[in-house]
């Protein structure tokens, strides 16, 4: 069933998991800014996918909610569920727009926003949700066909008429968290113009994480070869891991992390002539704000590669690819541990040479192996995915 969406004042955007996954919902919103300009759009988030909230210019408002049918470290309890149902129903939201990646189900929230009193709902579902959802996209194609997550958002906007032009993620980087950033490296002895490379080395999933030995030999490799001053970043908790590859790459490489906030951080990525980084929120900042990344992705999914954005993706394929686990249930890693150190400072020396001289021909092609599951695979159970649309490394 369709309801009719033209009168709409109030859109709730329901995005749940974690800041990458609401940056890469950003174009979807920006098409249902453009689609309902009468209207107030405000996002319910995870704590983390909150801290976006200052640079989304599409979104009026930010209520925080850790959902309990999404991964948190703890169980909250009825009381705080019950109460944010009767925030929303004080909203007087007349329309909301479920945003899941293809491994979740969007009942749950669904059946919040009718506890709400919502009554217009559009989501992606696999089996019939009735009244749950009153725009229903289907959620018929096995593993989503490799669709990447943005374009994934798009198409789910677009059957309520919400198109755009501009499908660039959306990260309004503020002036002072420019000014913050320069001083910071300042006082690092970083010149803030000179062209530094940022390396991230942490991911909150141990899956997606190229082992620290590795990271620290493409550093040491990476200044042998073009003398530029390496950045590490990550959070508080992820300085011992940046100093630990600072100190085995035997180089000046100056250690950020836990030292910027979100804001100073982007604008970081901004000034970067190359980020390197596993694959998760570093790697969609990138994108975000047009700056080539070098993306170490572990083969746990095949949506969420850089979106329009130079890039390179580093992977060693397996037959266990594509397990969607944040714990590698093989326990060896390969899909990371096989790509080589040389391998990621060949792809930051291109990536550089494309930034020195945009004109430079840039005609790779990558694109993520189908999956074909065995019986001694992990990804036995997922039905069988066909090829990936090839991913250009401009777009």
């Amino acid at each position: 069933m369709s309801a009719c969406w033209d009168d709409v004042r109030r859109i709730l955007c329901v995005r749940l998991d974690n800041l990458g996954d609401v940056l890469m919902s950003t174009p979807a919103m920006r098409a249902l800014a453009e689609r309902f300009p009468q209207a107030r759009l405000s996002l319910l988030a995870s704590p983390a996918g909150a801290l976006l909230e200052p640079f989304l210019p599409d979104v009026a408002d930010v209520i925080v909610y850790e959902a309990p049918w999404v991964k948190h470290p703890e169980v909250s309890a009825v009381d705080g569920d019950l109460d944010m149902i009767a925030r929303l129903r004080d909203g007087a939201f007349d329309a909301a727009v479920i945003f899941t990646v293809y491994t979740q189900s969007a009942l749950p929230a669904a059946l919040f926003c009718r506890l709400a009193g919502i009554p217009r709902v559009l989501a992606h579902v696999r089996e019939n949700p009735y009244f749950l959802v009153s725009d229903w996209a289907r959620d018929n194609v096995p593993a989503d066909g490799g669709r990447h997550e943005v374009q994934r958002q798009l198409d789910l906007v677009a059957q309520v008429g919400a198109r755009t032009t501009d499908p660039r993620l959306i990260f309004a980087l503020r002036d002072e968290d420019r000014e913050a950033m320069r001083r910071q490296l300042g006082a690092h002895g970083v010149d803030p113009d000179s062209g530094f490379i940022v390396v991230h080395p942490g991911a909150t999933a141990a899956s997606r994480r190229y082992p620290a030995e590795y990271f620290a030999l493409a550093v040491r490799r990476i200044v042998a070869q073009t003398g530029r001053r390496i950045v590490l970043t990550g959070s508080a908790s992820e300085r011992p891991l940046a100093d630990s590859i600072r100190q085995a790459s035997l180089t000046c490489a100056t250690n950020l992390a836990g030292a910027l906030s979100l804001g100073e951080f982007a604008a970081l990525v901004e000034s970067a002539a190359v980020v390197v980084s596993n694959n998760s929120g570093p790697v969609h900042i990138a994108a975000a704000t047009n700056t080539p990344v070098v993306d170490l992705y572990a083969l746990t999914n095949p949506q969420h590669t850089p979106w329009r954005v130079p890039h390179r993706l580093l992977y060693q394929d397996v037959p266990c690819r594509y397990c969607y686990r944040s714990i590698c249930p093989q326990g060896h890693h390969t899909c990371l541990r096989g790509v080589e150190p040389d391998a990621v400072v060949a792809a930051t020396l291109a990536l550089l040479r494309l930034r020195e001289d945009p004109s430079t021909p840039d005609s790779v092609v990558q694109s993520l192996p189908p999956v074909f599951a065995t019986a001694a695979s992990p990804a036995a159970a997922l039905p069988s995915l066909p090829d990936a649309v090839p991913l250009r490394a401009k777009h």
